[in-house]
């Protein structure tokens, strides 16, 4: 008898299952939990957090928690964001690490730091308390190894509010750079020459905490690949 049920029950363990696995936690897939490249201290890394969908970044409050987190971020001398800008429902990061080891440790500080300061805005703002997670999926990395890749991701990076169409915005439209990024420290706009200042900010803004890149390629090695605009329109990634 025992050995009936155990031939009855062949070839039903085992092996890959229609809808076993951790379910997704919405419309769009999960980065795919595998082991992170081998990453070079020369090359920056390009990389795409995405947010819960009750959470839009795009709000005085919330780029001031961001801003909190790339100061406490920034504190790590092997870890450091170069670039960044905050969309609507997610943030594009340009660092540099020492190794993959450094970049995840970072990311994970510059995460939990994001989380809880944009939690707290949110519970300000709402009179009541947000505890869900904020960055519900892992970060997207591209590690990038050339200065043509370097070039288009800085320029995507930067440009990316005319990308999502955020330039169009009635407010916005006086704006040459996007004030939710990066780009008003960046010296090597096309457009920028011997001028100080690209964009003149309003009374009271204050920049997002940025490094000065140590890479070559994000120092100087990116010029190769041609200048970037500040009315440059990117394309996809």
């Amino acid at each position: 008898m025992a050995r009936q049920l155990s031939l009855g029950l062949r070839g039903t363990w085992g092996g890959k299952r229609a809808g076993a696995g951790r379910p997704a936690k919405g419309p769009r897939p999960s980065e795919a939990h595998k082991r992170r490249p081998y990453l070079q201290a020369s090359h920056p890394v390009h990389v795409t957090a995405r947010v819960a969908p009750d959470v839009k970044l795009r709000t005085r409050d919330l780029y001031h928690a961001i801003r909190y987190a790339t100061y406490a971020a920034a504190l790590r001398d092997r870890f450091r964001i170069v670039h960044m800008s905050i969309q609507r429902d997610h943030v594009h990061l340009i660092v540099e690490a020492s190794d993959r080891m450094r970049l995840a440790r970072g990311m994970q500080s510059f995460e939990i730091s994001a989380a809880k300061h944009i939690n707290r805005s949110i519970s300000e703002r709402r009179g009541k308390r947000r505890r869900g997670t904020v960055f519900p999926d892992r970060y997207h990395a591209r590690i990038l190894n050339s200065p043509i890749l370097v070039r288009n991701a800085i320029r995507y990076v930067l440009n990316n509010w005319r990308h999502h169409r955020q330039d169009r915005n009635a407010l916005a439209r006086s704006w040459l750079v996007d004030p939710f990024s990066s780009g008003i420290s960046f010296r090597g706009w096309r457009e920028l020459e011997s001028r100080l200042w690209m964009w003149q900010p309003p009374p009271g803004y204050e920049p997002l905490w940025v490094w000065r890149p140590k890479t070559w390629l994000l120092s100087r090695g990116w010029e190769r690949a041609g200048a970037i605009s500040v009315r440059d329109v990117p394309g996809e990634a």
